[in-house]
């Protein structure tokens, strides 16, 4: 979907409406800096608010996602593309966990491979202690981009605001977490708890 389409929609009906930036925000209970994302193309709006925001604005979700006001005939269209679009963005989030476990799994044993080999062959010291290095270098790199494929998969939804967002990688590798859910500190309410996994950021 595209951002900064929808994010000019928004501002332009925003503006038709005669609402400040505050007001929208006011009446959706969100801060203005959060209006202001979504107008300049930097955010969507997460699935609690975008019935409020519509009917605020006077126009549909499909209208809201689609960027534009639409005719009868448009709006079927545009329903079918926006839907393809979701779809199509669950895939590719899915592509890129599958990718991440293959990633972690091949290094993993590939790294463990060699420390093995280093700790029961015979060989000098120096190599040993090279190959046992090299192997752990593999195990990281490896961990390392199945954790940043893994991450840019989706978002993790706030369970108190339902704000959905991508945490900083930092947040990411150290919080507790579940095979569904992280334990992240939301951006928008600043509460910490297990935020659940999606593959969308408008599903």
């Amino acid at each position: 979907m595209d951002q900064v389409k929808i994010g000019q929609f928004i501002k332009a009906i925003r503006k038709e409406k005669n609402l400040t930036q505050r007001e929208v925000a006011e009446r959706l209970g969100i801060s203005e800096k959060t209006v202001s994302k979504w107008e300049t193309g930097n955010g969507l709006p997460e699935v609690s608010l975008m019935l409020p925001l519509c009917e605020l604005l006077g126009i549909s979700v499909n209208e809201l996602l689609s960027g534009e006001r639409l005719d009868e005939k448009k709006y079927f269209e545009k329903a079918e593309q926006n839907i393809m679009t979701l779809m199509e963005e669950k895939a590719e989030a899915k592509k890129k966990i599958i990718i991440a476990l293959i990633v972690a799994f091949v290094t993993i044993a590939a790294g463990l491979t060699i420390v093995i080999l280093a700790g029961s062959l015979e060989m000098q010291v120096w190599l040993k202690i090279v190959l046992i290095v090299a192997g752990s270098v593999i195990i990281l790199v490896g961990i390392g981009i199945a954790c940043v494929l893994e991450r840019d998969a989706g978002v993790y939804e706030c369970k108190h605001c339902g704000e959905r967002f991508v945490p900083t990688m930092k947040a990411y590798i150290f919080a507790p977490h579940t095979p569904t859910s992280r334990k992240l500190k939301c951006p928008k309410c600043g509460k910490k708890s297990y935020c659940k996994k999606r593959l969308s950021k408008s599903e």
